[in-house]
């Protein structure tokens, strides 16, 4: 009988960015999880890999027997003061290791995260055609405010951006 694998969260560091990219570059084909349309490079990511803070805006990468299989990241929503307490979340997760609960699993620890990191406002920014991410989302508690009808064009499609948001109870 095979032993069940070890799946450890931690905080990412600049060693884990080349496969945070390639994750991240794995979801442009499918058109489901970002705007992006070409890969980015490690390189241009530097400067946003950066800008993650793991006690304020952390970005963490969930391994299972040691490999990054999937990422998540807060960032500042919006940059302005006003609007500290609010952060913009995203996951991404390796081809290889979808529909095995990693997405799940990185959200609920950090919508459990929040109140430590002073975060009472969780947006999600997902397509209106990204089924499987809404879907994770809404079971987490996230509901619908708001909704920006064909703002994104992708191979010629315009395409719905959902806003979904999450008050984080202390």
């Amino acid at each position: 009988m095979a032993k069940p694998a070890v799946v450890q969260i931690r905080n990412a560091t600049e060693a884990d960015l080349p496969r945070i990219v390639e994750i991240y570059n794995a979801a442009i084909p499918g058109r489901l999880a970002t705007a992006d349309t070409q890969p980015v490079s490690v390189e241009a990511r530097r400067d946003w890999f950066r800008t993650h803070h793991p006690d304020r805006h952390p970005l963490w990468v969930l391994t299972r027997d040691g490999h990054v299989v999937a990422w998540c990241g807060l960032r500042a929503f919006y940059g302005r003061p006003a609007y500290h307490a609010t952060a913009e979340i995203a996951i991404y997760v390796a081809p290889e290791a979808r529909g095995q609960g990693h997405a799940r699993q990185l959200l609920q620890q950090m919508i459990e995260s929040c109140p430590r990191l002073h975060i009472r406002t969780l947006l999600a920014l997902i397509f209106g055609h990204n089924d499987p991410s809404l879907r994770i989302f809404q079971t987490h508690g996230f509901q619908k405010w708001g909704h920006l009808p064909k703002i994104a064009e992708l191979d010629h499609i315009e395409r719905d951006l959902v806003i979904l948001g999450l008050r984080i109870e202390a």
